[in-house]
């Protein structure tokens, strides 16, 4: 008896551990030698062989689950060892290197240009060959002649003609990967990792540089290149309405780059942005038709060929058949964490079925999850990955397949059918809004109140109507047509629940033990157990939905200088009230280009809870006000002042003071003198920034704006008396700035540099970080730091996210850390 329970169930002990053992590794800061996880692999080879001997069941099984956990930990480990020695010679960046290669990948198009992945197959620079990554991702941008930063790409409304496939030649500028980091922030330097990038750039292609050449196409990548040519049909197909050719790409081709960023916002909102990507009930569903097609077709060639049907038979037939092309489905739609999770799944569920064998769901699930996490152990840190995965999970406990689909002559009348399948629909949709909902606020803050009802109108609408359509427009365009305004009817109905008041909730992001409780809190509710213990839910759901993330003592508050590249934007806390300095940078020269104020400070802002008492934009350039917008239009409650408003009452100026739980504001300039009549500035618009001194009399912050030396001065002549414990280096740490005057008088203990990682101009001034070092002010550079967090009760200390945050995909942190060193 013991034996068979080891037998049975030593490989799903395996599995446990497999999956827990690669979670384990992916919490490494750094990574460990390639011998340490060579010995963790051998060790669990050794420990599966071993585990066969023992005849108690649960030591074996222990076994088992170690076995597993070294396995995956020990694979993993290597694999990111593996990847990480193909890093960029840092030696490379920055400069001109000639580069042969292939398109390998769909080239997503935007206002700015064209970006794209390249496979490396030559590379030289001044005529001798260099090593470099065998994956880039590049951006071809018209007139780029310089390195572009941020919002000064320069705007292309001309396409080179990028295809999958072709091969190029052309002059590249390179850089490591490196993205901004911030507390629940977007982590740009995994999802570059996960991609297999090492190194991102541009091409060069100003008056003065070689013109890139294309040296032909390949066979390489035909998968990418029929993508891109269905995605560019559609494009010119259904041209009157380019927002839902982008929504008709991305169910047909995956493109979900196609899709407007407004249309997200909108989806996201209304709880339905799973169906707007290949999920796993599309390909569900055309697994489905696709077995019930070669079913059919297989016993017709009975007729012709009896050979072909005594060889394989028709079960077998469609079943393989139907998995088959389900997988090229997946393939063709870009192979997502959810399309994944269904071909493995169908396949395992066709394989136990011909083989007449029958495995409990668990054992189904789990194989699917480790099956992924072995193609791709980094889809452990991706939301679709759990989100996917947990609605299969509650899917399978509360409905364990008892239901017979293979009733023949005894199935119930059409209407009797209908009415099941609605019921079904309901009851499904019902349970995983329910077990999703806190898994939802985990990962994203928020969870749509008007989802249930918007999936209960969209699935169908999406998979019945919307999807047939785009697919079969890729024989029959017209049909695109028909799709597109299937979409637009779509769209109108969730723009109606979408602006339902409440429609959206958005709850701060708890601890992951009191965010743990809650996803197992929604699982107990909605699984076939007594209603005593289902209730029981409710009481692990209500810690996480009623948590408030602390705050400062009354009397103190809290800076948290936020990395948004070239640009600024400072989250300023006190014991019940909120100030944000700046609003970060737009990233494109366009009106509608994304920008810090929506990507950055708005996450960060819901994931702390926070309504915002005042917004402080201390000039009118765009790296400083670019996210004003956005900011604005989420948080209208909050104040505003600024240096460029036509509104007196929202112009910061010299003399205003307010305070917040025993915290003084102090607003220092500009000057009433230096606003003209109409409102305009007087002075030029870095020397109209508005300076706020932030004092809890014991400690007390800077922050300038772009302010220049000169105003630097007459500021520390007109009041010598004033210090600080935290600056913000005025100007990003320009020569123009932080003049020996303000820091001689202020003479801060820290100087926080807002700055973009090796942005063009030179912030910050190697002379500027010599006279921090010559006063022995130590200074956190945001490219090496992430977002800064200082605390009026610790002022000796400067959080770095990327310190708390370290994981080995990151960039190092060693070369700030010894440039920030006190003398």
């Amino acid at each position: 008896m013991a034996r068979d329970l080891i037998m049975r169930h030593w490989g799903f002990a395996a599995l446990l551990g497999w999956v827990c053992g690669v979670a384990l590794q992916l919490q490494q800061a750094y990574l460990s030698p390639m011998a340490l996880y060579g010995a963790a692999l051998a060790t669990g080879l050794c420990a599966l062989v071993c585990m066969r001997r023992l005849r108690r069941p649960w030591p074996a099984l222990g076994v088992a689950l170690l076995a597993g956990v070294l396995l995956g930990w020990g694979l993993t480990g290597a694999r990111a060892v593996h990847f990480a020695a193909d890093a960029l010679d840092p030696n490379l960046q920055g400069v001109d290197i000639e580069v042969t290669g292939r398109i390998a990948s769909l080239p997503q198009r935007s206002a700015q240009g064209e970006r794209f992945d390249v496979v490396v197959e030559a590379a030289r620079r001044s005529g001798d060959t260099v090593r470099l990554p065998p994956r880039l991702q590049l951006g071809w941008y018209a007139g780029a002649s310089a390195e572009p930063q941020g919002s000064l790409w320069s705007l292309s409304q001309e396409s080179p003609g990028l295809r999958a496939g072709d091969r190029w030649r052309f002059t590249v500028r390179l850089r490591s990967p490196h993205g901004n980091l911030n507390p629940h922030g977007f982590d740009r330097e995994r999802w570059l990792w996960e991609q297999g990038i090492q190194a991102t750039g541009y091409v060069r292609s100003g008056p003065r540089d070689p013109a890139p050449q294309r040296l032909g196409a390949t066979w390489w990548h035909p998968l990418d290149r029929l993508r891109q040519a269905v995605a560019e049909r559609i494009e010119a197909r259904v041209a009157s309405d380019p927002r839902s050719a982008g929504v008709l790409a991305a169910l047909v081709v995956g493109d979900q780059s196609a899709i407007d960023r407004a249309d997200w916002d909108l989806f996201r909102n209304t709880g339905v942005a799973h169906l707007m990507s290949i999920s796993g009930l599309h390909v569900t569903l055309f697994a489905w038709l696709a077995t019930a097609l070669v079913g059919a077709l297989w016993r017709r060639l009975a007729h012709v060929w009896p050979q072909a049907v005594l060889a394989l038979p028709a079960p077998w037939a469609a079943g393989l058949g139907g998995v088959a092309l389900a997988m090229a489905y997946a393939l063709f739609s870009g192979w997502g964490v959810p399309a994944q999770r269904t071909v493995l799944m169908l396949a395992v569920v066709v394989a136990l079925r011909l083989s007449v064998r029958q495995w409990p769901w668990p054992g189904v699930w789990l194989l699917a999850m480790a099956a992924v996490v072995l193609l791709d152990p980094w889809a452990l840190l991706q939301a679709g990955f759990w989100l996917s995965f947990v609605a299969v999970g509650i899917l399978f406990a509360t409905d364990p397949g008892r239901r017979s689909t293979d009733a023949g002559a005894q199935r119930p009348p059409w209407l009797r059918r209908g009415v099941q399948a609605l019921a079904g629909l309901l009851r499904e949709q019902g349970v995983v809004t329910v077990a999703l909902t806190p898994l939802t606020l985990l990962l994203f803050g928020q969870f749509s109140v008007v989802g249930l009802l918007a999936n209960l109108a969209a699935i169908p609408w999406v998979t019945l109507l919307v999807t047939p359509l785009a697919l079969l427009g890729v024989i029959v365009p017209p049909l695109w047509d028909v799709a597109a305004w299937a979409v637009q009817a779509l769209a109108l109905a969730l723009q109606w629940l979408g602006a339902w008041p409440g429609a959206t909730l958005f709850r701060p992001a708890a601890p992951w033990p009191l965010a743990l409780a809650a996803v197992l809190g929604g699982a107990l509710l909605v699984l076939r157990m007594p209603w005593a213990v289902r209730l029981s839910g409710a009481l692990l759901l209500w810690p996480a939905l009623l948590y408030a993330p602390p705050r400062p003592a009354p009397g103190e508050f809290e800076l948290m200088a936020l990395d948004v590249g070239q640009g600024s934007a400072v989250l300023l806390r006190t014991a019940t009230h909120s100030l944000l300095y700046d609003t970060g940078p737009r990233y494109g020269p366009q009106p509608d280009a994304a920008d810090a104020g929506d990507r950055v400070v708005l996450p960060l802002l819901r994931a702390l809870g926070e309504r915002l008492d005042a917004v402080v934009v201390s000039h009118r350039d765009s790296d400083h006000a670019g996210g004003a917008a956005a900011v604005q239009a989420a948080q209208p409650q909050a104040r505003w002042l600024s240096s460029f408003d036509a509104q007196a009452e929202r112009r910061c100026v010299a003399g205003q003071r307010w305070q917040w739980d025993g915290v003084d504001f102090e607003v220092l300039h500009p000057q009433p003198g230096d606003y003209a009549e109409d409102g305009s500035g007087r002075l030029s618009s870095n020397a109209m920034s508005c300076v706020l001194r932030v004092s809890n009399g014991s400690q007390s912050a800077w922050l300038a704006g772009d302010l220049d030396a000169a105003h630097e001065v007459r500021l520390a002549m007109a009041r010598p008396e004033l210090r600080a414990t935290v600056m913000l280096a005025p100007h990003h740490g320009s020569l123009t700035s932080s003049s020996p005057l303000l820091l001689n008088t202020l003479q801060p203990r820290w100087v926080l540099v807002q700055s973009g990682y090796r942005n063009r101009f030179g912030h910050p001034a190697p002379a500027v970080l010599e006279r921090y070092v010559q006063r022995g002010i130590p200074w956190r550079n945001s490219p090496e730091c992430g977002a800064a967090t200082w605390r009026s009760e610790a002022p000796d200390a400067v959080v770095c996210q990327r310190e708390v945050g370290r994981r080995y995909w990151h960039r190092s942190l060693q070369a700030g850390k010894e440039r920030a060193q006190q003398p």
